[in-house]
């Protein structure tokens, strides 16, 4: 089987999966296209564009299967290269631009939400990494296009792709007996997210803040992906909880896994989340998550390892786990999220679409 893979915007958990299905399902004939996950808005409305130009040869060969993420613009590259719309062509959405919670300086993602249903609507399977994500696809698309001028009907398309589509996750790796000897510290809290505003630093370090105040023994590892502008609360943080930090700021691969593997608590504060793998690897290597009772999170974490999405509900719990230790729950059992539970399902999408 030959399976060209597009990824139009290889942020690192794209590139994970991309990386691991292959790893994998070693069996197909995989072509990888990618692109680097910078500017934005240029890039899922230009990667057909790009790849038409650079990858002109690899595109004109003839696949059976063409799978895609979500901000690939499918519609426009079938109209560049007819013959890939005789493949069978399948969708990954790691994500939807319909439930991206918009600051008040960003212009709307018009182009964005669009390329997302063109690219749905274009595809024979569309598959989501959650439940979530599915739902607030449909139900974003319906409410977005009824503010199209023409008022068009848009419920039976997109409950007919509601009732086609798969929700697969992103499994994660088995998990590596090299570092199973690392002493676990109970009191050290991970923060292992983007630095960006939608992962709602505020809530996390207002709470820290408050603990430290109190006196409340913690220690702290800021990890995750930062960028050049990150929102304002990262620097007053690392200056407010210095005391406390044992790290800050993104790791090399050993060091972060060995902060993983250490650490007792895992937190998560965010407005935006489709699967969370971040948290997920946490937890794998026995670290407590904390999650948001919203979003994707009620369907992956039983109710003791989620708070109620308020600041005072992640200090309750926070300061809970930090000074009795018997308040905690016992290490989340994540077998069932690795890809040997997940293989046959893959395999399984792409040899019904082949």
């Amino acid at each position: 089987m030959r399976v060209l893979l597009l990824s139009a915007y290889e942020a690192v958990s794209h590139r994970y999966w991309a990386q691991s299905l292959m790893a994998q399902l070693d069996d197909v004939s995989w072509t990888l296209l990618s692109l680097p996950p910078r500017h934005f808005a240029w890039r899922i409305r230009g990667n057909p564009l790009s790849w038409m130009l650079k990858e002109h040869a690899t595109l004109s060969q003839s696949f059976d299967v063409v799978l895609a993420t979500s901000m690939v613009d499918l519609a426009t590259l079938i109209g560049l290269f007819p013959h890939l719309g005789q493949a069978q062509k399948i969708v990954y959405f790691h994500e939807n631009q319909f439930a991206y919670p918009e600051s008040s300086d960003q212009m709307p993602q018009v182009e964005a939400k669009m390329v997302n249903l063109y690219t749905a609507l274009a595809a024979d399977s569309v598959v989501f990494n959650s439940a979530y994500n599915r739902d607030s696809f449909i139900d974003g698309a319906r409410a977005f296009l009824k503010k199209m001028p023409e008022n068009l009907p848009a419920a039976n398309p997109l409950e007919a792709l509601r009732k086609r589509a798969h929700v697969l996750p992103v499994p994660l790796s088995i998990r590596s007996t090299s570092l199973h000897d690392t002493p676990r510290r109970p009191q050290l809290i991970v923060w292992n997210h983007r630095w960006e505003y939608d992962k709602n630093p505020n809530d996390f370090f207002e709470v820290l803040f408050r603990l430290s105040a109190e006196g409340v023994a913690f220690e702290l590892a800021v990890l995750g992906q930062r960028f050049r502008q990150s929102p304002d609360i990262f620097e007053q943080a690392e200056q407010r909880l210095a005391k406390h930090v044992v790290a800050w700021g993104p790791q090399p691969e050993a060091e972060y896994r060995a902060l993983l593997e250490g650490a007792g608590i895992v937190v998560s504060t965010t407005w935006h989340e489709f699967q969370g793998l971040a948290i997920m690897e946490a937890a794998q290597r026995g670290a407590l998550p904390l999650v948001p009772d919203r979003l994707c999170f009620p369907a992956l974490y039983p109710p003791a390892y989620r708070y109620d999405g308020t600041r005072e509900g992640l200090y309750q719990r926070l300061y809970d786990w930090l000074t009795d230790s018997t308040t905690r729950p016992a290490p989340l059992a994540t077998t069932a999220w690795e890809w040997p539970a997940w293989r046959d399902a893959y395999r399984q999408l792409l040899a019904v679409s082949a």
